[in-house]
């Protein structure tokens, strides 16, 4: 469970601001496709609704108490229905596409989505294995248990919030045949790959990452994999293959069920039969679904 307590006003940011000067403030840019805000971090420190949050679920373990704000609160009321994912830009590359559903839901008993800012004057701790911190702004949540909030929907090292139209609906590719069966094991791996692989990869060009490299281009890991070497790599990538500029730390089973896995390396083999690439090597047979 998290902990809140009411913020007090920050006094160290008259300070910070008199050495660095406006221009160094870092910036949060939330567009909701009616117009465009810009807050920095000073602005959101300082606001009335902001709070301390400990959070369970974070990159920290629950070690670091940040002042955060209310996603929801940082939305005008105009938000166009149309638009029902949140697409969340980090410095890194790394883009989550997390259904606005899920953040609305902490508005009615769910996980709440809060904005967490990194103080200059109290730096939170640097990353595992880095020398960079999580900040200076955070996706956290409240109670992420409520709402089963993935790991890949905590981007930190945010610098872009948009609204926008879901994956499926902007990137039509990386959707499953529409004559799928609805209890297909593919379908529940599509939303398993929305939710912890589109962050970094793309599929066939569909996505806003580049993180990664392209499943389904130039071939689909499921026509060089074997399925077993495949959930090897998503579970533990180093214990497969390493290479120097390796990212991914893999997805133990709290992460990715082996249920989801298993609906994920469905999902793979079945754009991999409906992908341009396996129609135009019919003959291929790690083109089909084993």
């Amino acid at each position: 469970m998290a902990t809140i307590v009411m913020l007090l006003t920050p006094a160290a940011w008259s300070k910070a601001r008199s050495e660095f000067g406006p221009a160094t403030e870092p910036v949060l840019v939330i567009n909701n496709g009616a117009n465009e805000q810009r807050f920095t971090a000073a602005q959101l420190l300082n606001r009335p609704d902001a709070v301390m949050l400990s959070a369970t679920g974070d990159i920290y373990h629950n070690t670091v108490v940040y002042r955060a704000v209310p996603f929801l609160a940082l939305l005008s009321n105009s938000v166009d229905p149309k638009f029902d994912t949140v697409e969340m830009e980090a410095r890194d590359g790394f883009v989550s596409q997390i259904p606005f559903t899920l953040i609305k839901r902490g508005a009615i008993g769910g996980s709440v989505a809060y904005i967490a800012v990194e103080d200059p004057a109290h730096p939170w701790p640097p990353l595992p294995q880095k020398t960079e911190t999580a900040g200076p702004f955070y996706l956290i949540w409240d109670d992420p248990e409520k709402s089963e909030i993935a790991r890949e929907q905590w981007p930190y090292q945010l610098t872009r919030v948009t609204l926008v139209e879901s994956p499926v609906h902007r990137w039509p590719q990386i959707a499953v045949p529409a004559t799928t069966a609805a209890d297909a094991p593919a379908r529940r791996g599509q939303d398993v790959f929305v939710a912890q692989c589109l962050p970094c990869h793309r599929l066939n060009g569909g996505g806003a990452s580049d993180t990664g490299p392209d499943f389904g281009r130039p071939m689909f890991p499921t026509q060089y994999l074997t399925d077993a070497g495949l959930r090897a790599i998503i579970r533990d990538p180093k214990a497969v293959r390493t290479w120097p500029a390796q990212q991914m730390i893999g997805f133990s089973k709290r992460n990715i069920s082996d249920a989801d896995l298993g609906a994920l390396v469905a999902y793979l083999h079945t754009m991999a039969t409906t992908s341009g690439e396996c129609l135009s090597q019919a003959n291929d047979s790690s083109c089909t679904r084993k």
